[in-house]
């Protein structure tokens, strides 16, 4: 758990297995966790789930990428965190959009390190 704190987290990934994984390692970290296999099926999922506190998606996704999702989200739900999975090393909208990136393949390692800088960065509900 990152700072002693589970979070519901929305997996997002078109490819079955990767999706498992991710899953799996979000939930050895002590997350609970949600999974969507495209980008429309994630914000039917945040649309039903009012308490998601993060997503983790792909970025090469048929239909609605992972940026497209991040962009749709953003305008949604302002503030919701969203990092982004991808092979792809240099993604510049990533960038623009202050993304934080993923690389693909990922530990569970790296998978904690990037959900604990995002969660660190915001303050906590029971801080305010």
């Amino acid at each position: 758990m990152v700072q002693g704190r589970q979070l519901k987290v929305l997996a997002v990934d078109d490819d079955a297995l990767v999706l498992i994984n991710t899953s799996m390692m979000l939930e050895e970290l002590g997350h609970q966790v949600l999974e969507a296999s495209s980008g429309e099926q994630a914000l039917q999922l945040l649309e039903a789930n009012g308490d998601v506190d993060l997503v983790v998606t792909d970025q090469a996704m048929p239909r609605m990428t992972g940026l497209v999702l991040a962009g749709e989200i953003a305008k949604r739900w302002p503030g919701m965190p969203v990092i982004l999975a991808s092979g792809y090393t240099d993604i510049e909208e990533a960038r623009v959009m202050n993304l934080p990136r993923l690389a693909k393949p990922f530990s569970e390692t790296d998978l904690e390190r990037v959900i604990a800088r995002i969660t660190e960065a915001q303050p906590s509900a029971e801080a305010v």
